[in-house]
């Protein structure tokens, strides 16, 4: 609005009239004034929310990475405090070094001709000592095609025509075996490399030209051989004790689809669905039946399963805390951010002897939580709108997440109560963190099946590779029908 001030004449003439002539023309500048101001409050106020939603990033909120764009700004703060870790390697590492074999494959002996001083000959000398020097390297590799022959046979009693049996993995009259098969599944779904790429791959290191349906189908073969073993995972994780979980975004025929993942330290699930909430979460059929403690990101759908305990991950915890200190130069922020990592130190220290605290230190750290709760929101007083509204009552971030630290301070301080709950999530978002990567090379997937079954055959790599089994093994095991099978142990 435009603020209407009154003129000279205006002013002489009211204060002619009179008391009440002068009281009402500065009753309708005040309103304007009231007007005026209520206005830039609540400019400011979609002023600050721009702002807020303009700094946060992958750093100090719970945005992926992919949303900071090009323009990505060099990483000068970090969550560890410094000399957490110092530079280089850590004690207890071990390093690599390449370690001479006693049993070399082929031994080449190098004999001196003659001699380097006066030129005498020295083939008829015998050798008084050697010295050793071995080269590791890779052989020349090829294709090499096996004729399988069964023989036909007459009994000499009966005339009877009798056929020897072929091997089970020879179906056809000429098919690829395992090796051209865990190759061309391998590069794709471990290292999402393209099917084009792969095929030149596999023509430029043998000679052998492959076309891209061979590579699909050795997919769907490998996903139907790793059943078993993803089978055998979900049944594990829905007995775990403590279970991580997560999702994220994947498209599908050029549509948003999530992949839904729950995992343990040994184990790895994955499952694509339509949709992200309870309904694509009991499709995986894990958390319907799970009963132990399930850690997450506090997305609510989560909270729909009440047969077991929940965990947040307070990584996403300690970026918004940094958000909020930063942007709204909060001081409880970084008290509470300090906090938690102080009670992480302190589980850290007593996990190899203990399980959990003793009720004095339990007490002592929930008295400091409760403290700065309160403190924070002593700064953050919350005013209801005069005009009420449809739906719920926005609020600002430092208030939400002041209210999510006091309805949720069990789920909060999980880590806290028992020291097998992890302080963070970071585990299951390391497990998701490879399908982003396959997107980035590959792009989205052509058919809902194709991810599926890209999700079927990553979780046995990923549960594969927990368990400290060679990828290129396990998959050359699965094709051979005896895929890596966790147990109870994992």
């Amino acid at each position: 609005m435009n603020l209407s001030i009154p003129k000279e004449k205006e002013i002489r003439t009211a204060f002619a009239e009179g008391e009440e002539a002068v009281v009402a023309l500065f009753s309708s500048i005040t309103a304007q004034v009231e007007e005026l101001a209520a206005q830039l409050e609540k400019q400011v106020g979609i002023l600050k929310d721009l702002q807020a939603r303009l700094s946060k990033n992958s750093r100090n909120s719970g945005k992926p990475p992919s949303s900071d764009g090009y323009n990505k700004k060099n990483r000068t703060a970090s969550l560890r405090k410094p000399g957490q870790n110092p530079n280089g390697g850590q004690p207890g590492h071990k390093g690599h070094t390449l370690e001479r074999s006693e049993t070399p494959d082929h031994t080449e002996t190098h004999k001196p001709d003659e001699c380097t001083n006066c030129r005498t000959s020295l083939e008829d000398v015998s050798a008084v000592g050697e010295e050793e020097r071995q080269v590791y390297d890779i052989p020349a590799i090829r294709i090499e095609v096996t004729a399988h022959r069964a023989e036909i046979k007459i009994c000499p009693g009966c005339g009877t025509e009798n056929r020897g049996e072929f091997p089970k993995n020879v179906k056809r009259g000429v098919r690829y075996g395992t090796g051209i098969k865990t190759w061309a599944t391998y590069f794709g779904n471990q290292h999402h490399i393209p099917l084009e790429r792969t095929a030149q791959i596999i023509e430029d290191l043998t000679g052998h030209g492959i076309s891209e349906g061979s590579l699909l189908k050795a997919s769907e073969e490998l996903s139907e051989c790793v059943r078993p073993s993803t089978e055998a995972t979900a049944e594990l994780l829905r007995n775990a004790e403590v279970l991580k979980v997560d999702e994220t975004g994947l498209r599908v025929k050029g549509k948003l689809h999530w992949l839904h993942v729950a995992s343990t330290d040994l184990l790895t699930h994955y499952n694509v669905h339509e949709k992200r909430g309870k309904e694509a979460m009991d499709a995986a059929g894990i958390l319907s039946e799970f009963e132990g403690k399930m850690v997450h990101d506090h997305l609510k759908s989560y909270f729909g399963y009440k047969n077991c305990r929940h965990g947040l991950c307070n990584a996403h915890h300690l970026r918004e805390l940094e958000f909020i200190g930063k942007q709204y130069e909060q001081a409880w922020a970084g008290d509470m951010a300090d906090l938690l990592l102080e009670i992480k130190e302190a589980v850290e220290k007593l996990k190899p002897d203990r399980d959990s605290f003793g009720s004095e230190e339990i007490e002592n750290f929930e008295r400091r939580y409760d403290e700065i709760v309160c403190r924070g929101f002593a700064d953050n007083p919350f005013t209801p709108p005069k005009e009420k509204k449809r739906g719920r009552v926005k609020k600002t971030p430092p208030l939400n997440l002041l209210t999510r630290f006091r309805d949720y301070k069990a789920e909060t301080l999980a880590f806290m109560y028992d020291f097998r709950v992890p302080f963070d999530n970071n585990a299951a978002e390391r497990d998701v963190r490879m399908m982003k990567v396959k997107q980035k090379v590959s792009g989205c997937f052509r058919t809902f099946e194709g991810a599926e079954r890209f999700a079927c055959i990553r979780g046995y790599i990923s549960t594969a590779r927990k368990n400290s089994r060679n990828i290129f093994e396990a998959i050359k095991d699965a094709f051979n029908g005896d895929p890596f099978i966790p147990d109870a142990a994992a």
